[in-house]
Order: structure tokens, then C-alpha cells, then sequence
């Protein structure tokens, strides 16, 4: 039986693959996207989102248009980081985003549902006869505000599923990831909920990165998916140089389809380990995902994964976007 899922996104480079790879791959039943504010703000990644579905051929799948900022910060300052420094550089003179405001897509011709996301979370799951995985790769303010209304729906969820955080890694601040910092309450009150959790931080992502040779193979597929994430990988990579050069400098992180790609082949991951995760609210590492490694700690909650099997990831996107 294919597994259900929610995709949760703020498309978004990276998020663009996501989709993709939940949409396409066989093993998965996509029920819904769901759009956040995040990356770019609530009506781009909406519209990116639409415009992903369409340029694979997925109109079918239904989005729903979620929070357009935090549940309790001001937007603005969610931004204060974000706007100049980790997701922009210059060079001679010209700007170079890591996401662009609108993907260099068709614009769309169909639209997002009526029902709020948070909304459709709540009617959707407590409604539906087989558990759903929720994976969620942006900011995790629609689902935050949904276990908020009706804290029963864990009941029908299966797994959720985080790209987020890091434990010896940040992208942000000094201590915090993008996702979780964007929105910490929302996450420390998704962490806390009750559900099986498993949290595909910058650890992973890191380590499962991609390069030239990647894009060049699924280039070669010559597919609408193939040649799009091709091309992400792409313009990603000259911005991971620019900005925070990985282990291989011609390579980079593809965050969010890691997270997808985890529902279809758990092994993936590497070094998944049960731990006890929360999320600092406040002062110098606002954001941050506390890890605790300790042997002898209580209140294990998340399944943190520190490793990545690049390869792996590889060939699971290849055998979607053929």
C-alpha cells in the first residue's frame, strides 16, 4: 500500500524537488501541499508551489495556502536575519538569492483551495481512515496552529517528517537553523505533541549533498522533473560556494527532498538516533535545536539523524524523475 502524505512547504529551490519527488515517485499517495511563509513570503510560495505541480503535469493534487508568518512573532523580525545575510549574497554589484522570489516556471493557471491549510489539517485528519506521514520542510507554523485547534489529530498521524534544525551545523544565526528559527514556538509545540517524530536536520542534509555529476545525470533523463531539479542543483551549488562551501566545494545541500526521499528508503538515513529534542525560545541561540546526546537523558521524542547516504538519495530522486 503506498503510503499517504501531506507535503508542507515555502517553496523555495529545494522545496521545488520536493514536491516533485512526492508527486512522481510510485511508492508515495501525495493527498495535499500545504504553503507557508518562509523562504520567500506566504503568496510566492504559494504560487511556486502551484507552478511546480503544473510544470510536472500534477495539477490534480490540491493545495492549500497556509500562514503567512509566525504564530506568535512578528513577521519582520522572522526576516531580520534571512533578508541580508544567509539567503543573499552580492557579487560585483548583482545580487544572487539562494531562492528566488518566483521559480523560472510557467506561471500558473489553476489555484490553491479555499480552505486555509491549518484548517484542512484538522478537517482531513480527523476524518481520514488510514494514518497519513506529514513532511514538513519549511517553517512549522500550519501545523503548529492546527495541533492548537485540535490536538486530537495525532491520533491519524503516522510519522511526522522535519527538515529542520541541526545539532553541529546552522545556516542562520550562529546556533539555529532557517525552519525552526523562523517559527520556534511553532516548533517546539510539533516536537512536543505526541507524535513519532523523525528530524532530517543540516547534519544530514550536509552529508547527503549533491554535485555537478548529479545534475549532469539527471539532466540526462530529459524529463520536465529531471532537467527542472537539475537546474536548481545548479544554481544551488554556485551559491553554497559563495556562502558555505561543503566538504566537496562544486556540490551542495538539497535539503528538502532528503526528507520525502526518507518515506521511500528509511536506510537513507544514517545515524538515526533517539534523543530528546527542544527548541531554545529566546537570547543568543533563539532557535536552536537543543539536542541532548547524553546517555542517560528522559523524554526522548525525536529521531535525529546525523548522516546522510548521498548516493542513495541520488538514485531515489533518478528512479522518480525518469
Amino acid at each position: 500500500m503506498k503510503r499517504k502524505l501531506i507535503l508542507d512547504v515555502d517553496t523555495g529551490s529545494d522545496d521545488a524537488c520536493a514536491i516533485m519527488l512526492a508527486a512522481l515517485h510510485n511508492d508515495l499517495d501525495l493527498v495535499a501541499v500545504c504553503s507557508v511563509s518562509g523562504n520567500v513570503p506566504l503568496e510566492n510560495t504559494t504560487e511556486n508551489t502551484l507552478r511546480v505541480l503544473q510544470h510536472i503535469g500534477k495539477t490534480n493534487i490540491p493545495v492549500y495556502k497556509g500562514c503567512s508568518g509566525p504564530m506568535i512573532r512578528d513577521v519582520s523580525s522572522s526576516y531580520r536575519v534571512a533578508a541580508d545575510t544567509r539567503a543573499k549574497v552580492v557579487v560585483d554589484g548583482k545580487e544572487i538569492g539562494i531562492h528566488q522570489d518566483y521559480l523560472p516556471l510557467e506561471e500558473s493557471k489553476f489555484s490553491y483551495q479555499a480552505t486555509p491549510a491549518s484548517v484542512f489539517y484538522v478537517d482531513y485528519l480527523t476524518k481520514c481512515q488510514q494514518k497519513v506521514d506529514i513532511v514538513a520542510v519549511g517553517p512549522l507554523t500550519n501545523l503548529a496552529v492546527a495541533l492548537l485547534i485540535e490536538p486530537r489529530i495525532v491520533d491519524n498521524i503516522n510519522e511526522i517528517v522535519i527538515m529542520g534544525g541541526g545539532h553541529g551545523i546552522s545556516n542562520e544565526t550562529r546556533c539555529a537553523e532557517f525552519n525552526i528559527f523562523y517559527d520556534p514556538e511553532a516548533a517546539q509545540r510539533v516536537l512536543k505533541c505526541g507524535a513519532k517524530i523523525t528530524m532530517v536536520p543540516l547534519d544530514a542534509t550536509h552529508k547527503a549533498y549533491v554535485n555537478y555529476e548529479d545534475a549532469r545525470r539527471l539532466r540526462e533523463l530529459n524529463t520536465n522533473a529531471a532537467k527542472f531539479a537539475a537546474d536548481m542543483i545548479e544554481h544551488r551549488i554556485e551559491f553554497h560556494k559563495l556562502r558555505q562551501p561543503l566538504e566537496d566545494v562544486n556540490s551542495c545541500a538539497l535539503h528538502d527532498p532528503l526528507a520525502v526521499a526518507y518515506l521511500i528508503d528509511p536506510t537513507v538515513l544514517k545515524d538515526v538516533q533517539l534523543l530528546n529534542v527542544e527548541v531554545s525560545l529566546g537570547g543568543l541561540t533563539d532557535g536552536q535545536t537543543v539536542v541532548d546526546r547524553r546517555y542517560f537523558q528522559d523524554n526522548r521524542n525525536v529521531h535525529f539523524a546525523f548522516d546522510g547516504d548521498r548516493k542513495k538519495f541520488v538514485d531515489i530522486m533518478c528512479d522518480a524523475f525518469k
